[in-house]
């Protein structure tokens, strides 16, 4: 196996990138993360096939027997050494669509999933072949599987296309900091809008990481977009996460295809400010318990659609623009107070900016539960928790911001300490506990700002007499230096016939 180097992702996305040509990135990622798909299984099956052989019964060529081990069985024409060896062919293109379509008729799970218009004309078939020579190193045999190759390239494309066009791609600052506060330990896990799948990715890792067994949690999922939906299909396959992402793509609002379904944990990551999202059509839905929502905007629909998912002791925690937290247009307020007085929200979330990859907008994130109560003497059920993050995070490049998992379990384990009733306290400028009463005086708004207060400034050593004489010392400075810049522009505006 080639070896894998500190940072090989961005090297594998620096070349690849080099082969878009004049494909779209909305086209290019299917390109890439589909060949990053056969090639993981392919080394998977490689490996597999080998051990077998080596056993001497003649049953490498029997699927059952890498099935029973969660490896795909991969045929004969669609393997990675018959697909690299011809690669440099003209007909490459067709050679990789027909090894998608074999892949999937043996393959129940990958059914309609796999791109394959590898062979469509503007697909320089002489870049195809090189790129296919860039993937030299394996990703699916054992070894690969316990370092999580394919998963550390699959996030790092999946991160990079989500710079360039976003709308798919939730920031692993944000699905982390969901995770940690909910704790998917076990049960159903919904995402009614669920992209790639990042949140199910998310959530199995946590429980391995928590001495879990991935079977213990069970995974529903939607998705309204077809391309997003077959990318989610393998991004779960890659893992071995066996998801009911429904049949196919639909519209959560118009086509609930989960409609009986009621979830432990509900995790989300809603398109916001939808205007055109059919709420016309739906003016009687039983969804719309709190109130109805305004049809030139989905927020309230996406947020009444998670509690009308929820199991009696069930917890969402999900990402808002941060509007929904004060709005009073369409009847919105009148809906957030009905949802309030109902007790239901834990913990509002106010997150920094620049967490997303393609834009700026700030975000909040709403935990809510239906079995809020009293814990350890300490009568909680009718508390919310506010707490404000913005001032979190460091800047990693210009416009991309992370936050730390130090701060991510600071913020979890302040929830946490809340929830269990163990040594929490308020903290200025931070969070801070607040009663419903407290809340209604706000008028059912929500933004954490107005209830954690503004942090004290650090107590100031230098004389107030001595500051001011630096200060006004710079100042003069400054003025001083203006107005021999402004001289000069004058001067130089002379030399070229301009004068005021």
């Amino acid at each position: 196996m080639a070896s894998i180097s500190l940072g090989f992702e961005k090297q594998l996305w620096d070349m690849a990138d080099k082969l878009r040509g004049n494909i779209e990135s909305s086209e290019y990622k299917h390109v890439v993360l589909g060949l990053i798909f056969l090639k993981y299984i392919s080394d998977a099956f490689e490996e597999k096939y080998n051990e077998l052989k080596a056993e001497g019964q003649g049953f490498e060529e029997e699927s059952d027997e890498y099935l029973a081990e969660n490896i795909f069985f991969v045929p004969s024409l669609a393997r990675w050494d018959y697909i690299k060896n011809h690669a440099k062919l003209p007909n490459i293109g067709k050679i990789i669509d027909d090894a998608m379509i074999e892949i999937e008729k043996i393959n129940d799970r990958l059914k309609g999933v796999l791109p394959k218009n590898y062979a469509r004309p503007e697909l320089d078939k002489s870049k195809l072949g090189e790129l296919i020579d860039l993937f030299s190193f394996k990703l699916g045999d054992r070894e690969s599987r316990a370092q999580d190759i394919l998963g550390r390239v699959y996030e790092y494309f999946l991160g990079n296309f989500g710079s360039s066009e976003g709308e798919f791609y939730t920031p692993p600052s944000i699905v982390k900091t969901l995770i940690n506060m909910i704790e998917p330990y076990q049960g159903r896990v919904y995402d009614p809008c669920c992209g790639t799948g990042g949140m199910f990715v998310q959530s199995q890792k946590f429980v391995e990481e928590h001495q879990g067994r991935k079977d213990n949690i069970h995974i529903y999922g939607q998705e309204f977009t077809a391309t997003t939906w077959r990318l989610c299909k393998m991004n779960l396959a890659i893992r071995g996460i066996d998801g009911n992402i429904a049949p196919r793509d639909a519209d959560t609002f118009t086509n609930d295809l989960h409609k009986t379904l009621r979830a432990d944990y509900i995790l989300a990551n809603p398109p916001f400010n939808i205007k055109d999202w059919g709420g016309e059509k739906l003016k009687e839905d039983v969804r719309w318990k709190y109130g109805i929502p305004p049809t030139g905007n989905a927020n309230y629909a996406w947020i009444q659609h998670i509690i009308s998912k929820l199991s009696p002791g069930g917890v969402a925690g999900f990402v808002m623009a941060n509007g929904t937290m004060s709005t009073a247009s369409g009847g919105e307020d009148e809906i957030r107070k009905n949802i309030i007085e109902d007790n239901l929200v834990d913990c509002i979330l106010t997150m920094p900016t620049n967490l997303f990859y393609n834009v700026t907008i700030p975000v909040c994130l709403w935990f809510l539960t239906k079995n809020k109560k009293a814990v350890n003497g300490r009568d909680r059920s009718n508390e919310i928790l506010f707490i404000d993050a913005r001032k979190m995070g460091a800047m990693v490049t210009r416009k991309h911001r992370e936050l730390s998992d130090a701060e991510i379990k600071q913020i979890s384990d302040t929830y946490h300490n809340w929830k269990n009733g163990e040594a929490y306290q308020d903290k200025i400028g931070f969070c801070k506990s607040a009663p419903l009463d407290e809340v209604r005086s706000h008028e059912y708004i929500l933004t954490p700002g107005r209830y954690v207060g503004i942090e004290e400034a650090e107590q100031d050593s230098e004389p107030f007499d001595d500051k001011m004489t630096r200060l006004t010392s710079e100042l003069a400075e400054l003025f001083a230096k203006s107005h021999h810049l402004e001289a000069e522009i004058r001067t130089q505006l002379k030399k070229v016939g301009y004068e005021f």
